[in-house]
């Protein structure tokens, strides 16, 4: 992939491994446009990196999604990737959760932000990207899609679903002009799941390095340390690790 002269929409780009990689694309000299719900964040992070363009919206929303990809197309008619970032990750016992909906709408906008959001932003920007010479769809999905944490089932599983979507979204698009690529990360020193849960996990910085290094040669699917390995295990290997993680 080349790292200059694109136009990104970039989900979720504030703050961890989205900003980590919005830094990395603008200093490449590509224009980064990133989006989020908090506008103080949006804000914190424009200023960090010279260039950067933001529109706040709500993933979990159909309708801010569809407003988010007519708006960028207008305003960024260079548009050539979709990077979809964005996730959010809740730890709970699926037993415990209240039976009422109004307890439900924050596992529903878990899926929404995870899962839905790619796979529609995915599908209101095809007919744009098409039209480009050279574009791409790149999905943010996790080690945990291939042996799921337990404690975080619903994430595990949007992530898992998010890379059965991605090999199948490549497979539709081979022979066009738009690449379909996937990042797997490890456990990363970020907020995701809330402050303090990763400050064990490898730095930001140093997954970063590493992913854009191997996107840059060209590789479609790319994990760094643990989610390297894993990507690439057997069922048995998973097996283990599953037990391992969740024992």
């Amino acid at each position: 992939m080349n790292l200059s002269q694109n136009t990104i929409l970039l989900t979720g780009g504030a703050t961890g491994i989205g900003l980590a990689l919005a830094k990395r694309f603008a200093a490449a000299g590509s224009q980064v446009v990133i989006c989020g719900r908090r506008v103080d964040k949006l804000q914190a992070a424009q200023q960090q990196v010279p260039g950067l363009h933001y529109y706040a919206c709500d993933l979990a929303l159909a309708a801010d999604r569809a407003e988010l990809a007519r708006r960028v197309v207008a305003d960024f008619p260079a548009l050539n990737v979709l990077l979809n970032n964005a996730g959010i990750q809740n730890r709970f016992q699926v037993a415990d959760l209240p039976a009422d909906l109004a307890a439900w709408e924050q596992q529903r906008q878990e899926i929404a932000i995870n899962l839905e959001a790619p796979v529609h932003l995915a599908a209101l920007l095809l007919p744009h990207l098409r039209q480009r010479a050279a574009a791409a769809i790149i999905n943010v999905s996790s080690g945990l899609a291939f042996a799921p944490m337990a404690a975080a089932p619903i994430y595990s599983a949007t992530k898992a679903a998010l890379h059965s979507f991605t090999l199948s979204l490549r497979r539709q698009l081979a022979g066009t002009s738009v690449r379909v690529l996937e990042i797997v990360p490890p456990a990363v020193n970020t907020d995701l799941g809330g402050p303090g849960l990763h400050t064990w996990a490898v730095p930001v910085d140093e997954f970063a390095d590493s992913i854009v290094a191997r996107l840059a040669a060209g590789e479609e699917e790319v994990g760094f340390g643990t989610s390297e390995s894993i990507r690439q295990a057997t069922r048995a290997e998973l097996d283990a690790r599953f037990a391992q993680m969740n024992g």
